[in-house]
Protein backbone atom coordinates (compact mmCIF):
# COMPACT_ATOMS: atom_id res chain seq x y z
CA UNK A 1 0.00 0.00 0.00
CA UNK A 2 2.83 2.60 0.96
CA UNK A 3 4.99 1.92 -2.00
CA UNK A 4 1.77 1.71 -4.76
CA UNK A 5 0.75 5.42 -3.20
CA UNK A 6 4.10 6.69 -2.60
CA UNK A 7 6.50 5.18 -5.43
CA UNK A 8 5.87 8.32 -7.61
CA UNK A 9 6.86 10.64 -4.94
CA UNK A 10 10.05 8.25 -4.36
CA UNK A 11 10.65 8.29 -8.11
CA UNK A 12 10.52 11.84 -8.20
CA UNK A 13 12.92 12.09 -5.27
CA UNK A 14 15.36 10.24 -6.38
CA UNK A 15 15.52 12.37 -9.94
CA UNK A 16 15.04 15.42 -8.13
CA UNK A 17 18.40 14.42 -6.23
CA UNK A 18 20.40 13.33 -8.94
CA UNK A 19 19.02 16.50 -11.32
CA UNK A 20 20.03 18.65 -8.37
CA UNK A 21 23.82 17.04 -8.20
CA UNK A 22 24.24 17.16 -12.40
CA UNK A 23 23.40 20.69 -11.50
CA UNK A 24 26.04 22.13 -8.52
CA UNK A 25 26.93 19.00 -7.06
CA UNK A 26 26.83 18.11 -3.06
CA UNK A 27 25.14 21.37 -2.09
CA UNK A 28 22.55 21.67 -4.57
CA UNK A 29 21.66 18.36 -3.40
CA UNK A 30 21.70 19.48 0.80
CA UNK A 31 19.39 22.84 -0.97
CA UNK A 32 16.70 20.48 -2.54
CA UNK A 33 16.70 18.12 0.30
CA UNK A 34 16.22 20.78 2.75
CA UNK A 35 13.35 22.48 0.66
CA UNK A 36 11.60 19.42 0.00
CA UNK A 37 11.10 19.11 4.18
CA UNK A 38 10.39 22.41 4.64
CA UNK A 39 7.15 22.47 1.63
CA UNK A 40 6.17 19.10 3.34
CA UNK A 41 6.54 20.16 6.89
CA UNK A 42 4.61 23.45 5.68
CA UNK A 43 1.98 21.74 3.66
CA UNK A 44 0.83 18.75 6.39
CA UNK A 45 -2.18 20.08 6.62
CA UNK A 46 -3.11 21.11 3.11
CA UNK A 47 -2.81 17.18 2.71
CA UNK A 48 -5.62 16.77 5.56
CA UNK A 49 -7.89 19.10 4.13
CA UNK A 50 -7.46 18.03 0.56
CA UNK A 51 -8.36 14.31 1.91
CA UNK A 52 -11.80 15.67 3.45
CA UNK A 53 -12.78 16.24 -0.29
CA UNK A 54 -10.95 13.81 -2.34
CA UNK A 55 -11.92 10.91 -0.77
CA UNK A 56 -15.50 11.95 -2.12
CA UNK A 57 -13.85 11.38 -5.34
CA UNK A 58 -13.60 7.95 -7.48
CA UNK A 59 -10.37 6.02 -7.59
CA UNK A 60 -9.70 7.31 -11.62
CA UNK A 61 -9.86 11.11 -9.99
CA UNK A 62 -7.34 10.62 -7.11
CA UNK A 63 -5.03 9.30 -9.29
CA UNK A 64 -5.52 12.02 -11.73
CA UNK A 65 -5.02 14.62 -8.48
CA UNK A 66 -1.96 12.72 -7.99
CA UNK A 67 -0.39 12.86 -11.49
CA UNK A 68 -1.72 15.30 -13.60
CA UNK A 69 -2.50 17.36 -10.67
CA UNK A 70 1.15 17.42 -9.56
CA UNK A 71 1.92 19.04 -12.61
CA UNK A 72 0.06 21.90 -12.17
CA UNK A 73 1.48 22.09 -8.28
CA UNK A 74 4.73 21.79 -9.33
CA UNK A 75 4.95 23.80 -12.57
CA UNK A 76 2.30 25.97 -12.19
CA UNK A 77 2.77 26.99 -8.78
CA UNK A 78 6.26 26.34 -7.52
CA UNK A 79 8.20 27.24 -11.17
CA UNK A 80 5.74 29.44 -12.75
CA UNK A 81 3.85 31.55 -10.20
CA UNK A 82 7.18 33.65 -8.66
CA UNK A 83 7.72 34.60 -12.33
CA UNK A 84 4.54 35.70 -13.08
CA UNK A 85 4.36 37.38 -9.47
CA UNK A 86 7.87 39.70 -10.34
CA UNK A 87 6.19 40.25 -14.16
CA UNK A 88 3.21 41.41 -12.30
CA UNK A 89 4.80 43.73 -9.66
CA UNK A 90 7.95 44.89 -12.01
CA UNK A 91 5.99 45.66 -15.45
CA UNK A 92 8.01 43.14 -17.17
CA UNK A 93 6.87 41.08 -19.62
CA UNK A 94 7.44 37.26 -19.27
CA UNK A 95 10.46 36.73 -21.05
CA UNK A 96 11.89 39.48 -19.44
CA UNK A 97 10.78 37.78 -15.89
CA UNK A 98 12.29 34.92 -16.83
CA UNK A 99 15.28 35.82 -17.95
CA UNK A 100 15.43 37.57 -14.86
CA UNK A 101 15.11 34.58 -12.76
CA UNK A 102 17.61 32.78 -14.77
CA UNK A 103 20.48 34.99 -15.06
CA UNK A 104 20.09 37.85 -11.93
CA UNK A 105 18.91 35.49 -8.94
CA UNK A 106 19.67 38.62 -6.66
CA UNK A 107 17.81 40.81 -8.14
CA UNK A 108 14.63 38.23 -8.49
CA UNK A 109 14.64 37.67 -5.34
CA UNK A 110 14.63 41.41 -4.41
CA UNK A 111 11.80 41.80 -6.75
CA UNK A 112 9.35 38.94 -5.20
CA UNK A 113 10.19 40.16 -1.45
CA UNK A 114 8.62 43.47 -2.71
CA UNK A 115 5.63 41.84 -4.26
CA UNK A 116 5.78 39.72 -0.58
CA UNK A 117 3.00 42.02 1.18
CA UNK A 118 0.22 41.47 -1.48
CA UNK A 119 1.23 37.96 -2.22
CA UNK A 120 0.46 37.51 1.96
CA UNK A 121 -2.35 39.46 1.84
CA UNK A 122 -3.91 37.37 -0.70
CA UNK A 123 -2.90 33.99 0.76
CA UNK A 124 -3.87 35.37 4.03
CA UNK A 125 -7.29 36.29 3.56
CA UNK A 126 -7.92 33.35 1.38
CA UNK A 127 -6.74 30.78 4.28
CA UNK A 128 -8.59 32.72 6.89
CA UNK A 129 -11.81 32.45 5.36
CA UNK A 130 -11.15 28.85 4.96
CA UNK A 131 -10.73 28.68 8.66
CA UNK A 132 -13.01 31.16 9.75
CA UNK A 133 -15.91 29.00 8.01
CA UNK A 134 -14.95 26.09 9.71
CA UNK A 135 -14.82 27.70 12.65
CA UNK A 136 -18.15 28.54 12.58
CA UNK A 137 -19.72 25.94 11.39
CA UNK A 138 -22.43 23.58 13.57
CA UNK A 139 -21.14 19.86 13.66
CA UNK A 140 -21.93 16.25 15.43
CA UNK A 141 -18.17 16.07 17.04
CA UNK A 142 -16.21 18.96 18.47
CA UNK A 143 -12.30 19.07 19.42
CA UNK A 144 -12.08 21.90 21.48
CA UNK A 145 -15.43 21.65 22.67
CA UNK A 146 -15.66 24.79 24.76
CA UNK A 147 -14.25 27.29 21.70
CA UNK A 148 -16.66 25.30 19.07
CA UNK A 149 -19.86 24.85 20.65
CA UNK A 150 -19.90 28.82 21.26
CA UNK A 151 -18.93 29.41 18.04
CA UNK A 152 -20.63 27.08 16.26
CA UNK A 153 -23.82 29.06 17.23
CA UNK A 154 -22.57 32.46 16.71
CA UNK A 155 -21.67 31.24 12.74
CA UNK A 156 -25.99 31.42 12.67
CA UNK A 157 -25.12 35.11 11.97
CA UNK A 158 -24.91 35.75 7.97
CA UNK A 159 -21.71 36.60 6.49
CA UNK A 160 -20.20 36.44 9.96
CA UNK A 161 -17.05 34.80 8.41
CA UNK A 162 -16.49 37.76 6.01
CA UNK A 163 -17.26 40.60 8.68
CA UNK A 164 -14.24 39.25 10.77
CA UNK A 165 -11.98 38.57 7.83
CA UNK A 166 -12.34 42.02 6.79
CA UNK A 167 -12.07 43.52 10.57
CA UNK A 168 -8.34 41.86 10.84
CA UNK A 169 -7.71 43.03 6.99
CA UNK A 170 -8.37 46.19 7.91
CA UNK A 171 -6.50 46.19 11.15
CA UNK A 172 -3.34 44.58 9.15
CA UNK A 173 -3.45 47.40 6.67
CA UNK A 174 -4.08 50.10 9.36
CA UNK A 175 -0.97 48.56 11.63
CA UNK A 176 1.20 46.37 10.09
CA UNK A 177 1.03 47.07 6.31
CA UNK A 178 2.60 51.20 6.84
CA UNK A 179 5.91 49.76 7.26
CA UNK A 180 5.70 46.73 5.74
CA UNK A 181 9.25 44.56 5.11
CA UNK A 182 10.88 45.12 2.11
CA UNK A 183 14.44 43.82 0.47
CA UNK A 184 15.51 47.41 0.97
CA UNK A 185 13.61 48.68 4.55
CA UNK A 186 10.13 49.29 4.75
CA UNK A 187 7.54 51.10 2.73
CA UNK A 188 3.73 51.95 3.04
CA UNK A 189 1.79 49.26 1.38
CA UNK A 190 -1.30 50.28 2.78
CA UNK A 191 -3.18 50.14 -0.64
CA UNK A 192 -1.38 47.37 -1.86
CA UNK A 193 -2.09 44.93 1.30
CA UNK A 194 -6.59 46.22 1.04
CA UNK A 195 -6.51 45.86 -2.34
CA UNK A 196 -4.87 42.25 -2.08
CA UNK A 197 -6.57 41.23 0.92
CA UNK A 198 -10.14 41.82 -0.66
CA UNK A 199 -9.17 40.14 -3.98
CA UNK A 200 -8.25 36.76 -1.52
CA UNK A 201 -11.50 36.93 -0.23
CA UNK A 202 -13.45 37.30 -3.31
CA UNK A 203 -11.40 34.98 -4.79
CA UNK A 204 -12.55 32.50 -1.73
CA UNK A 205 -15.81 33.63 -2.02
CA UNK A 206 -16.43 32.71 -5.54
CA UNK A 207 -14.29 29.24 -5.31
CA UNK A 208 -15.86 28.07 -2.30
CA UNK A 209 -19.56 29.19 -4.15
CA UNK A 210 -18.25 26.79 -6.96
CA UNK A 211 -16.55 24.12 -5.18
CA UNK A 212 -20.17 23.97 -3.15
CA UNK A 213 -22.36 23.86 -6.28
CA UNK A 214 -20.00 20.95 -7.29
CA UNK A 215 -20.13 18.86 -4.41
CA UNK A 216 -24.42 19.15 -4.19
CA UNK A 217 -24.10 18.07 -7.99
CA UNK A 218 -21.70 15.31 -6.84
CA UNK A 219 -24.07 13.83 -4.11
CA UNK A 220 -27.30 14.49 -6.35
CA UNK A 221 -25.30 11.93 -9.12
CA UNK A 222 -24.74 9.56 -6.66
CA UNK A 223 -28.54 9.18 -5.25
CA UNK A 224 -29.76 9.23 -8.89
CA UNK A 225 -26.82 6.40 -9.99
CA UNK A 226 -28.15 5.02 -6.69
CA UNK A 227 -31.83 5.05 -7.66
CA UNK A 228 -30.85 3.95 -11.30
CA UNK A 229 -28.98 0.60 -9.55
CA UNK A 230 -32.09 -0.47 -7.87
CA UNK A 231 -34.11 0.33 -10.93
CA UNK A 232 -31.71 -1.88 -13.05
CA UNK A 233 -32.21 -4.73 -10.25
CA UNK A 234 -35.30 -4.30 -10.65
CA UNK A 235 -35.92 -4.39 -14.22
CA UNK A 236 -32.91 -6.36 -15.29
CA UNK A 237 -31.43 -3.49 -17.59
CA UNK A 238 -27.89 -2.18 -17.38
CA UNK A 239 -27.24 1.12 -17.09
CA UNK A 240 -24.89 3.83 -18.08
CA UNK A 241 -23.69 5.49 -14.73
CA UNK A 242 -21.46 8.13 -13.60
CA UNK A 243 -20.88 10.87 -16.65
CA UNK A 244 -22.40 13.08 -14.21
CA UNK A 245 -20.31 11.96 -11.52
CA UNK A 246 -17.33 12.72 -13.40
CA UNK A 247 -17.64 15.66 -14.78
CA UNK A 248 -18.39 17.11 -11.62
CA UNK A 249 -15.39 15.53 -10.22
CA UNK A 250 -13.67 17.24 -12.68
CA UNK A 251 -14.63 20.61 -11.15
CA UNK A 252 -14.32 19.45 -8.28
CA UNK A 253 -10.53 18.68 -8.98
CA UNK A 254 -10.35 22.54 -10.22
CA UNK A 255 -11.08 23.31 -6.81
CA UNK A 256 -8.08 21.24 -5.57
CA UNK A 257 -5.69 22.40 -7.62
CA UNK A 258 -6.57 26.33 -6.50
CA UNK A 259 -7.21 25.38 -2.64
CA UNK A 260 -3.42 23.89 -3.13
CA UNK A 261 -2.19 27.30 -4.91
CA UNK A 262 -3.43 28.76 -1.60
CA UNK A 263 -1.35 26.86 0.20
CA UNK A 264 1.68 27.27 -1.99
CA UNK A 265 2.67 30.89 -0.99
CA UNK A 266 4.07 30.36 2.03
CA UNK A 267 6.61 27.41 1.01
CA UNK A 268 7.28 29.42 -2.62
CA UNK A 269 8.13 32.73 -0.52
CA UNK A 270 10.15 31.05 2.58
CA UNK A 271 12.05 29.00 0.17
CA UNK A 272 13.96 32.29 -0.81
CA UNK A 273 15.07 32.02 2.81
CA UNK A 274 17.23 29.19 1.71
CA UNK A 275 18.14 29.83 -2.32
CA UNK A 276 16.56 32.41 -4.81
CA UNK A 277 18.05 29.74 -8.09
CA UNK A 278 14.77 29.39 -9.52
CA UNK A 279 15.45 25.90 -10.74
CA UNK A 280 16.59 23.93 -7.39
CA UNK A 281 13.30 25.65 -5.64
CA UNK A 282 11.29 24.16 -7.94
CA UNK A 283 12.99 21.10 -7.83
CA UNK A 284 13.09 21.21 -3.47
CA UNK A 285 9.33 22.19 -3.89
CA UNK A 286 8.24 19.85 -6.36
CA UNK A 287 9.08 16.95 -4.22
CA UNK A 288 7.84 18.04 -1.40
CA UNK A 289 4.41 18.92 -3.59
CA UNK A 290 4.31 15.66 -4.57
CA UNK A 291 4.82 13.93 -0.87
CA UNK A 292 1.86 16.24 0.31
CA UNK A 293 -0.27 15.04 -2.92
CA UNK A 294 1.03 11.22 -2.37
CA UNK A 295 -0.01 11.75 1.59
CA UNK A 296 -3.39 13.26 0.57
CA UNK A 297 -4.21 9.91 -1.05
CA UNK A 298 -2.82 7.73 1.61
CA UNK A 299 -5.31 9.48 4.15
CA UNK A 300 -8.32 8.25 1.80
CA UNK A 301 -7.64 5.21 1.12
CA UNK A 302 -6.63 4.27 4.69
CA UNK A 303 -9.88 6.14 6.14
CA UNK A 304 -7.53 7.79 7.97
CA UNK A 305 -10.49 10.65 8.88
CA UNK A 306 -12.72 8.40 9.41
CA UNK A 307 -10.56 6.90 12.02
CA UNK A 308 -8.81 9.85 13.98
CA UNK A 309 -11.81 12.57 13.72
CA UNK A 310 -9.97 15.42 15.02
CA UNK A 311 -7.19 15.34 12.16
CA UNK A 312 -9.36 17.52 10.46
CA UNK A 313 -9.75 19.95 13.03
CA UNK A 314 -6.13 20.19 13.57
CA UNK A 315 -5.29 20.55 10.29
CA UNK A 316 -8.23 23.58 10.22
CA UNK A 317 -6.26 25.34 12.99
CA UNK A 318 -2.90 24.99 11.49
CA UNK A 319 -4.35 27.11 8.32
CA UNK A 320 -6.10 29.86 10.76
CA UNK A 321 -2.52 29.93 12.34
CA UNK A 322 -0.60 30.09 8.43
CA UNK A 323 -3.32 32.33 7.58
CA UNK A 324 -2.10 34.84 10.89
CA UNK A 325 1.79 34.16 9.79
CA UNK A 326 1.13 35.44 6.65
CA UNK A 327 -0.45 38.83 7.43
CA UNK A 328 2.05 39.43 10.61
CA UNK A 329 5.23 38.88 7.57
CA UNK A 330 3.66 41.80 5.88
CA UNK A 331 5.68 43.90 8.37
CA UNK A 332 8.14 41.06 10.62
CA UNK A 333 9.98 38.55 9.32
CA UNK A 334 8.95 35.25 10.67
CA UNK A 335 11.12 31.85 10.70
CA UNK A 336 9.89 28.99 8.50
CA UNK A 337 10.80 27.30 11.38
CA UNK A 338 8.34 28.01 13.46
CA UNK A 339 5.37 28.65 10.77
CA UNK A 340 6.15 24.37 10.31
CA UNK A 341 6.25 23.66 13.62
CA UNK A 342 3.30 25.56 14.33
CA UNK A 343 1.49 23.57 11.76
CA UNK A 344 3.04 19.97 13.16
CA UNK A 345 1.90 21.05 16.94
CA UNK A 346 -1.23 21.15 16.23
CA UNK A 347 -2.12 18.44 13.71
CA UNK A 348 -0.18 16.08 16.35
CA UNK A 349 -1.77 17.65 19.22
CA UNK A 350 -5.20 16.66 17.09
CA UNK A 351 -4.23 12.97 16.18
CA UNK A 352 -3.26 12.35 19.86
CA UNK A 353 -6.66 13.42 21.09
CA UNK A 354 -8.28 11.51 18.38
CA UNK A 355 -6.09 8.56 19.69
CA UNK A 356 -7.26 8.68 23.30
CA UNK A 357 -10.99 9.23 21.96
CA UNK A 358 -10.69 5.88 20.53
CA UNK A 359 -9.26 3.96 23.37
CA UNK A 360 -11.90 5.99 25.65
CA UNK A 361 -14.96 4.45 22.96
CA UNK A 362 -13.14 1.14 23.16
CA UNK A 363 -13.15 0.88 26.75
CA UNK A 364 -16.95 2.21 27.14
CA UNK A 365 -18.26 -0.55 24.14
CA UNK A 366 -15.92 -3.25 26.41
CA UNK A 367 -17.69 -2.17 29.69
CA UNK A 368 -20.70 -2.18 28.28
CA UNK A 369 -20.27 -5.51 26.56
CA UNK A 370 -19.17 -7.31 29.82
CA UNK A 371 -22.87 -5.38 31.86
CA UNK A 372 -24.91 -7.15 29.19
CA UNK A 373 -22.85 -10.45 28.90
Amino acid sequence: MVLKTFGWSFAVTALGLVAAVLIDGWTAFGIVLILSILEISLSFDNAVVNAGILKKMSAFWQKIFLTVGILIAVFAMRLLFPVVIVAISASLGPIEAVDLALNDANRYQELVTDAHPSIAAFGGMFLLMIFLDFLFEDRNITWLTWIERPLARLGKVDMLSACIALIILLGTALVLAPKAHLHAGSADKTETVLISGVAGLITYLVVGGFSGFFENRLEEAEEREHAAEKEAEATGKKISAGALVGKAAFFMFLYLEVLDASFSFDGVIGAFAITNDIVLMALGLGIGAMYVRSLTVYLVRQGTLDDYVYLEHGAHYAIGALAIILLVTIRFEVNEVITGLIGVVLIAWSFWSSVRRNKALETSKSATASVHG
